[in-house]
């Protein structure tokens, strides 16, 4: 063989190995994020998350997914062993754009991708309209951060949370304007979604059974970022407080522009618009806004700081608000696995109610609803652009 013809052949041979692992690569990267590769005598098992990860409050499905991911991360690097085989847990994320539509579809997705417990969604607005297509398949939902009472209302035995409810965020923030603030009118403006709708109700009925006049009641969406006309219509009535239910990326625009109009008015809103980039969307006005989170702040758990500078290392940013409790949930769905001694979802799902675990958010244990025993609410206020811990109510 001439010396040009024998290249040629190894050139040829080259080629073919280098497609075959091109494609080899390409295949092991299907079916979901796993922290390494899995040894080839482990198992598979796949936990679902789903939040917005497109839309105005992407940065907290983003969050939410990043807590997720750490956990996942941690569970495999340490090793885990289920019933004497080795498990890999891979994360599958789905993006539900905080639509109730959507949320179904990539729950069903999610269904048929055989995960055996899913993590998520971030909004009641999705978690409520899901969890029927996880009930009807026998799977665990654990959310991070959905409030509305009514997502474990429902009866199915597939529903649980790591947060507390409406039915306590909204009484603890009305009773914070009632009995810190002294406030005497306040007017409420929702997103017209089942968070920012159910919360705003429960704070109507505490300040109102506090003897406080409710000024004006109003409605936008979840979109919405221009609040002048409403805001205008409320400047007439002089509100001590406004009450928002909404989320941060409708919450700043609303808290910046009652700035602009001169409204002298303290600003109160729940979880969904208690994060850090509400400064950022605020901007200055945000000194005017008290918040509540549905759960323990990060400075004040055991091993916050800790959790804080993990995270930071590995997603470089800081952590929004929920991370932790979708870093927790994971955990929670191990922990499972682990009592059961198994990674059938079936198990782990009847596993679920005898959970009694301490975790980066605190003790963690489940009525038989699917709620937290042990709830706690946290008001914030804003100093320097940062959330600054007011006071720690434990239900």
């Amino acid at each position: 063989m001439s010396k040009a013809k024998a290249s040629k052949v190894i050139f040829m041979k080259s080629a073919i190995a280098l497609s075959a692992a091109t494609l080899l690569l390409a295949a092991c990267g299907k079916g979901g994020d796993k922290s390494a590769a899995a040894p080839t005598d482990a198992v598979e098992v796949k936990i679902g998350h789903v939040a917005p990860l497109t839309g105005p409050i992407a940065h907290l499905g983003k969050d939410n997914e990043n807590g997720a991911r750490l956990a996942l991360e941690e569970i495999n690097k340490a090793g885990l062993t289920i019933d004497g085989k080795k498990v890999v847990l891979t994360l599958v994320p789905e993006d539900d754009a905080e639509d109730p539509k959507t949320a179904t579809q990539v729950a069903q997705k999610l269904v048929d991708a055989k995960v055996v417990g899913v993590v998520g969604h971030l909004n009641s607005g999705t978690s409520i309209p899901a969890s029927r297509i996880y009930s009807d398949a026998g799977i665990t939902q654990v959310s991070p951060s959905a409030t509305n009472p009514d997502y474990t209302k429902q009866g199915f035995k597939t529903t649980y949370r790591l947060v507390a409810t409406d039915a306590q965020q909204g009484p603890a923030l009305g009773n914070y304007v009632a009995n810190t603030l002294k406030a005497k009118t306040v007017a409420i403006i929702d997103d017209s979604t089942q968070y920012g709708k159910g919360l705003a109700d429960e704070f109507e009925k505490t300040v109102k059974a506090a003897g406080m006049k409710v000024v004006t009641r109003e409605a936008s969406n979840n979109k919405a970022t221009d609040f002048k006309a409403i805001l205008t219509k409320i400047k007439g009535s002089k509100p001590d407080v406004i009450m928002y239910g909404g989320m941060d990326a409708t919450g700043g625009p609303l808290t910046k522009q009652a700035a602009e109009l001169g409204i002298k008015a303290k600003v109160v809103g729940g979880d969904g618009m208690c994060t850090e980039k509400l400064a950022e969307l605020a901007g200055e006005a945000v000194v005017n806004v008290t918040c509540s989170e549905a759960g323990m702040a990060l400075s004040k758990m055991a091993q916050g700081a800790d959790f804080q500078k993990r995270y930071k290392e590995r997603f470089n940013s800081d952590v929004q608000i929920y991370a932790p409790f979708t870093y927790d949930a994971v955990y929670v769905l191990v922990d499972s696995m682990k009592r059961s001694n198994s990674t059938d979802p079936a198990k782990i799902l009847a596993a679920m109610p005898d959970t009694k675990m301490q975790g980066l958010v605190g003790n963690i244990a489940f009525d038989n609803k699917g709620d937290m025993k042990e709830g706690v609410i946290t008001l914030y206020d804003f100093k320097d652009k940062k959330k600054t811990v007011l006071d720690v109510i434990k239900m």
